[in-house]
Order: C-alpha cells, then structure tokens, then sequence
C-alpha cells in the first residue's frame, strides 16, 4: 500500500520551487512577448476607435454602442440591439469621409448586435 504524506502537514509538491520575490502583474504584462504586444495593441485599436466613434455619433446612438474592432483594414462595430444596428449603420454611412481622415484609415465597416451583459 502507497505511503501518503498526513494530511496535517503541509508539503511542497517536489519540482516546485517558490520565486525569490513576488512580481507584479504589471511587470509580467510589460514585457515584450509577441502574443501579448499583438493584444496589447489590439486592445489600443479598440480603445481608440471607441472613444473616436462615442465623440462623432449623435448621444442617444453612441449610448448603444457596446464595441468596435479594427482588423485588417475593416472596422467592425456593434450595437446593442437589431434597431439600433440600423441607425448605427446609417449614421456610420454619413461618417464615411471623417472615417477616412480618422488617425487609422479603414476600408469597410461593418455594423453587427452585441448584447450589453
């Protein structure tokens, strides 16, 4: 029959050793790897097209926009709901030309639902 350790004593799996000193998550995040440089700079597109799209939209239409993604040169932004999907892709036809001037030029949108959780 196996020996197992008492359950009173607290023991170290062996192979795992503890880290000299904690470190932040920050630190960890900062560092230059590609998955997380490609994410990091994917989660600054959207920011920017966010908060670009909240300043040029009419305020009971930029209330309903829950996201926007910017991938390969077409911009995805969603609405709330179906309704507000078609006002969205309307209003978004008129800022075609402001679209094109924007920091990060894109070109097609397109308008899809996302619901708020």
């Amino acid at each position: 029959m196996p020996k197992f350790p008492p359950l009173h004593k607290r023991t170290r799996p062996t192979g795992i050793t503890k880290s000299a000193a904690p470190r932040a998550l920050g630190d960890l995040l900062a560092r230059a790897t590609p998955m997380l440089s490609q994410i990091r700079d994917q989660n600054t597109r959207q920011n920017y097209w966010q908060s670009w799209l909240v300043e040029q939209l009419p305020g009971d239409l930029s209330g309903h926009l829950t996201g926007a993604v910017e991938r390969d040169g077409s911009l995805t932004v969603f609405a709330d709901s179906a309704a507000w999907a078609a006002r969205l892709r309307y209003a978004l036809t008129e800022l075609k030309p402001a679209l094109q001037r924007a920091q990060r030029p894109v070109g097609t949108v397109t308008v899809r639902v996302l619901p708020r959780r």
